[in-house]
């Protein structure tokens, strides 16, 4: 199974939820919840098994983000772009994407992967800089990645009704 489809299925997405997380509150407190999931990770080193309890929090709000906020009243901007474009591209077996396009994802996805096992590494050896520079490196290729999802969502709606008619 492919990582993008687990994730969808993890975190339980539908038609309503998308259009939820299309929500630009929702896009920009995921986001912003990048350092409060670095802080969470790091706190075994002060809490031991106790961090499981921040980790869970921050776990509890990325699932229940996309579901607290209403429908996207406006889904021209940045983040509506970039959550309408993951959803694209995770429909890509359905709906065939540009080459260009299914690159690009591969190449910020790998270079996220590869950051986050820079800071995993830092976790398990406890060293602070490590985790951090891992961390922060892979948060940026994620939003690299958002980016391109804007780009492929603007390319896709105009030869696709169904994704044209998440803009509004």
């Amino acid at each position: 199974m492919r990582w993008d489809i687990a994730a969808e299925k993890l975190m339980s997405m539908n038609d309503e939820v998308w259009m939820r997380h299309a929500n630009p509150w929702s896009g920009w407190s995921r986001i912003g919840t990048a350092p409060f999931f670095f802080l969470a990770f790091w706190s075994y080193i002060w809490l031991g098994w106790f961090s499981l309890i921040p980790i869970g929090l921050v776990c509890l709000w990325t699932y229940l983000n996309p579901r607290i906020f209403s429908k996207a009243k406006i889904t021209d901007n940045w983040v509506s772009k970039g959550v309408l474009g993951e959803r694209v591209f995770i429909y890509r077996k359905n709906v065939p994407i540009p080459r260009h396009h299914e690159l690009a994802a591969q190449i910020t996805t790998a270079l996220t992967a590869m950051f986050m096992v820079a800071a995993i590494f830092g976790f398990v050896v406890k060293d602070f800089w490590a985790a951090f520079l891992g961390y922060h490196a892979a948060f940026i290729c994620k939003i690299w990645f958002i980016d391109r999802m804007v780009w492929l969502y603007e390319d896709m709606k105009q030869t696709n009704e169904e994704y044209k008619s998440w803009s509004y």
